[in-house]
């Protein structure tokens, strides 16, 4: 359910919306204000049923990419922004990239980084707030960059004890993925168990890499 109300978003804001089950859109880039979304049916990952198609394990396990995590939150996000194949426009505004900047710099905003011969070629952005983490979006200039870097997303959900991961809306491709949609009185009780609860993001120590296998064994690890 989207508002058409406009309201000064704060970073600290920002975060109790998303406790709450909300989250702030723009209308286009070129829009100085935001609005509230809180859908109906929202989009989740369950972490212990994450599904990787078999060509996708292979690719993955053959690391194709240097994942680095937040490394270079811009550069994400001019990605993320750039139009692709089904979205000639883009939500992500000034205001969006300034906000989730300083949630960046304050811990709270990260990012999984595809790279390709010193190439940023794939990616995605989102929000960690207790044992939740809320992703925002996703590109990629390269076959399966944006995929590979969500496969090892969710490898450091599971192995850091996190309880939910966000999808906000269930799209046919995140639904191939294991993306399952809830009714929002069904949300917000999950929402609010893993907002209380503690995760660790850094997982794998920052800096060390970690490769593809390595991901995979952590998402068929035992819960």
């Amino acid at each position: 359910m989207a508002g058409p109300q406009r309201a000064e978003i704060t970073p600290e804001i920002l975060l109790r919306a998303y406790a709450a089950g909300l989250f702030p859109m723009a209308q286009d880039a070129d829009d100085p204000g935001l609005f509230w979304v809180e859908p109906e049916q929202r989009g989740i990952f369950p972490l212990d049923e994450i599904h990787i198609p078999r060509r996708l394990a292979r690719t993955v396990r053959q690391d194709p990419f240097e994942i680095r995590i937040d490394h270079d939150f811009d550069a994400v996000l001019a990605g993320c922004a750039e139009p692709m194949e089904g979205r000639e426009r883009t939500w992500i505004s000034g205001r969006i990239r300034q906000i989730y900047g300083a949630l960046f710099e304050a811990g709270h905003c990260h990012t999984v980084e595809a790279w390709q011969e010193g190439r940023l070629v794939g990616g995605l952005y989102g929000v960690r707030l207790g044992a939740a983490f809320f992703g925002e979006s996703m590109f990629h200039r390269a076959r399966d960059a944006s995929k590979i870097a969500f496969v090892h997303l969710a490898a450091r959900l599971r192995r850091g004890r996190f309880r939910l991961l966000d999808a906000q809306f269930v799209t046919d491709h995140l639904e191939t993925l294991g993306a399952v949609e809830l009714a929002r009185a069904d949300y917000l009780p999950i929402l609010a168990e893993a907002v209380a609860a503690e995760a660790q993001w850094w997982s794998w120590p920052r800096g060390e890499a970690v490769s593809g296998r390595e991901a995979l064994d952590a998402l068929s690890a035992p819960g």
